[in-house]
């Protein structure tokens, strides 16, 4: 499709469209404010790099943009977006179209949607309109911020082990009867047919652990034929290239062993133990990005999104920046490109409110060193055993001369070796060793070492990430830190307004790109209502108390009188 729309400009909201919405709306409503405080959003030359010169004519995409964003603004699908472009006076009066124009096939946003992803675009969404806010003033770096993450429920059925593997092979011989149906015909098993043709269910599975197990591995028997045959020398080209079947081989080599010997079986399932662990484990051929997860007793399947959001006290709470990650992605992990994505828009914060999956000592040291960024948020307590009994020798207990690379315990015995090491996850750690004949007739070795042979030995993180671990956790049991850190727990009434307006917690799509361009369009709707009520002199909603607590917190004379 060709772009021939004009490039710039607003396309003005027609007389008879603006006559209207004004006597059907003499107060406004939120499109008709969003028009003429900020115009149509979004201009067609931010996108003119989607689109060839030659071809069909393409709808205007600054439209399409506008159109995607009102939809999660509404939390509607494809279909119902394009009737209320048809039959919606506001959402004519934003787009600027006339009262007859007959809109669209819904089909247009998919493939708009297809496009932005195809060359990685999703972010001009986002971009321009904070861009717009600065404009307007309502958003500036170096102030405060919050992150925090929740859960998404991917779009898929939950299956148990066996159901996936019948499901994966059932959708690549489906995949394969629309992409190389003669070939098909000539290489598949009629038996197949009967085992493939309906949904793997749970209910229609063999109930007897025995047959099951026999189940799975005629299952796995039939993929490793499909696969030979998929990369025989008579198989079309569009076959072995089909991501499908690289996807069954992946599969299987995660939940088989294909064994040569002829006194054993041809094939051998896995045990649970030998499979690889979480975050690279398949669990649906539908949506190869999702992984499951647990958090305390929940568990999921899916991925994970964090939102950053502005936190002051006069200006409206923006969200800054969307990042969404599989499901088994730790939140220590992403600090860092949270920080770079801020960056990179202008606008990384003098203060970073975060939770305590966040934080630790390098997160502390590196966002204060590369990005002079304060990180506000709980470190984890000590994990020793020192620590949760009476009496332990924790490591705050020892003075350290980092200069002269030496220790002193609390009975006064100085180190015996300090030494800078690598921990299993290849970061910098300094070993620090104690002598044997001092430990083992201290009074206090029971409550200091375990080790057969008594000896402390204190693991340290480096001098910097070290004493940044010590005052953080001196400092988060004041009442100034919990007073001060209070401001974090307002990103729940983000996730909560997301999830009612735009359905956060579910993803629309199959895999980890589009359902990041879910997000990114809640985040573009979450932060519009807000600005205009901001913009409007809407009051904060204030968090809920209940009946029973607003009770309790009256004097009992007052609530006797």
């Amino acid at each position: 499709m060709s772009m021939q729309e004009p490039l710039f400009g607003d396309y003005p909201v027609p007389e008879d469209t603006a006559r209207v919405a004004k006597r059907a709306f003499p107060n406004g409503n939120i499109y008709i404010q969003l028009r003429d405080r900020f115009g149509m959003l979004y201009q067609n030359a931010d996108f003119a790099h989607l689109f060839s010169h030659e071809g069909q004519p393409a709808l205007a995409p600054a439209r399409l943009a506008l159109v995607s964003v009102m939809q999660f603004m509404e939390g509607v699908g494809d279909r119902h977006a394009a009737d209320w472009v048809r039959d919606r006076i506001s959402w004519k009066y934003a787009l600027g179209l006339e009262l007859d124009d007959p809109g669209f096939n819904f089909s247009v946003l998919s493939e708009f949607r297809d496009r932005l992803l195809a060359d990685d675009a999703e972010a001009l969404l986002f971009d321009t309109v904070l861009a717009l806010f600065r404009e307007a003033g309502l958003l500036k770096a170096r102030g405060k911020q919050r992150t925090d993450a929740t859960h998404v429920l991917a779009a898929i059925r939950t299956l148990s082990r066996l159901e996936h593997l019948g499901e994966t092979m059932r959708a690549v011989l489906n995949r394969l009867a629309d992409l190389a149906p003669a070939w098909l015909r000539r290489v598949a098993d009629p038996a197949w047919v009967e085992r493939y043709d309906q949904p793997t269910d749970h209910y229609r599975l063999p109930k007897s652990e025995s047959k099951r197990t026999a189940l799975a591995v005629a299952i796995g028997q039939d993929g490793y034929r499909l696969l030979t045959a998929c990369w025989a020398a008579d198989a079309p080209d569009a076959v072995r290239a089909e991501p499908l079947v690289e996807h069954l081989r992946r599969v299987w080599v995660q939940q088989f062993y294909r064994c040569d010997d002829p006194r054993a079986p041809l094939v051998r399932l896995r045990a649970t133990e030998e499979q690889p662990p979480s975050a690279r484990l398949f669990v649906s051929p539908y949506d190869t990005d999702a992984r499951f997860s647990t958090k305390r007793e929940m568990g999921w399947t899916g991925y994970k999104v964090h939102l950053s959001e502005t936190c002051e006290d006069d200006a409206p709470n923006l969200v800054t920046q969307v990042l969404t990650t599989p499901a088994t992605t730790p939140d220590s992990a992403v600090t860092a490109r949270i920080h770079a994505g801020l960056e990179q828009r202008g606008l990384l914060p003098g203060e970073h409110y975060l939770d305590a999956g966040y934080v630790d000592g390098t997160v502390m040291v590196e966002s204060r060193r590369d990005y002079g960024v304060e990180v506000v948020g709980p470190l984890s307590r000590d994990p020793s055993w020192q620590a949760r009994i009476a009496g332990g020798v924790t490591q705050n207990q020892f003075v350290l001369d980092w200069e002269a690379k030496r220790a002193r315990c609390p009975e006064g015995v100085s180190s015996q070796s300090w030494n800078e090491e690598r921990d299993k996850d290849g970061k910098p750690v300094v070993v620090v060793q104690f002598p044997e004949a001092a430990c083992g007739v201290c009074g206090r070795v029971a409550q200091c070492t375990q080790a057969k042979r008594p000896r402390r030995t204190l693991t340290l993180r480096p001098r910097e990430q070290y004493e940044a671990i010590q005052a953080g956790r001196a400092q988060q049991q004041t009442s100034a830190f919990r007073h001060r850190y209070r401001r974090r727990a307002g990103i729940e009434g983000s996730f909560s307004q997301g999830n009612s307006r735009s359905d956060l917690r579910h993803a629309r799509y199959w895999g980890l790109a589009k359902v990041h361009l879910q997000h990114i369009l809640t985040a573009v709707a979450l932060n519009l209502y807000r600005a205009l009520a901001w913009l409007a002199e809407v009051p904060r909603s204030k968090t809920r108390t209940s009946a029973f607590a607003r009770l309790m917190a009256l004097p009992l004379d007052v609530v006797c009188s």
